[in-house]
């Protein structure tokens, strides 16, 4: 398998899981992953933000790491990549009030092309109008706007993820094992383990 080019859309206060796990691990298995922020070139850093269920009503939320961006969002030309990668946290409501953002998730649901989004990076897909008829699980406080969005709103356990289609989505980052896995079944990534020779 070839490795894959996936364009990642992040800002400040993305959740800091759901940013650098992704990342990392697409990158891990061969794929080349291009992490953005609108109004941020190569080597600038988005902040980020750790969320975390602790017994509350809603999460909380700490600070997390400084995260580099290693590509220019005003480079970005979405034909030239075969995925998209749409983190939660507080960054999904900034980023949806941009109509490049809005114009690049647009064309990879025009082309079919796989899209994972996870937590709150379900409002950047309703702000771009492309869950009609679509599932799509996402954080339960988001519940309401993928519904109003026209999509069916996927009410699972909170480490679990669901497809439709060319969409991957999750609640949240205990999900990460389900959701990344089943994002790279629709990559097409195949991953075997074969025995391990030792040494006589």
């Amino acid at each position: 398998m070839s490795g894959k080019r996936i364009l990642m859309i992040v800002g400040d206060f993305g959740e800091d899981y759901e940013i650098m796990v992704p990342f990392q691990a697409l990158l891990a298995v061969g794929h080349k992953v291009d992490a953005v922020c609108p109004g941020k070139a190569k080597g600038d850093s988005v902040a980020t933000s750790i969320h975390d269920f602790e017994g509350q009503q809603t999460y909380s939320e700490k600070r997390g790491h400084n995260f580099t961006l290693n590509a220019g969002f005003a480079d970005v030309d979405a034909a030239a990549y075969d995925a998209l990668v749409l983190p939660g946290g507080r960054a999904p409501e900034y980023l949806r009030l941009n109509k490049q953002v809005i114009a690049i998730v647009r064309h990879f649901f025009e082309a079919n092309k796989p899209v994972a989004a996870i937590c709150h990076g379900a409002q950047i897909l309703a702000a771009a109008d492309v869950l009609k008829g679509r599932s799509c699980s996402a954080y339960p406080a988001c519940s309401p706007e993928v519904e109003l969005a026209g999509g069916r709103y996927a009410n699972i356990a909170i480490d679990a993820a669901t497809t439709d289609g060319n969409l991957v989505t999750a609640p949240a980052w205990p999900a990460h094992p389900a959701w990344i896995a089943q994002f790279l079944a629709v990559l097409g990534t195949r991953i075997s383990h074969g025995e391990l020779s030792r040494a006589a």
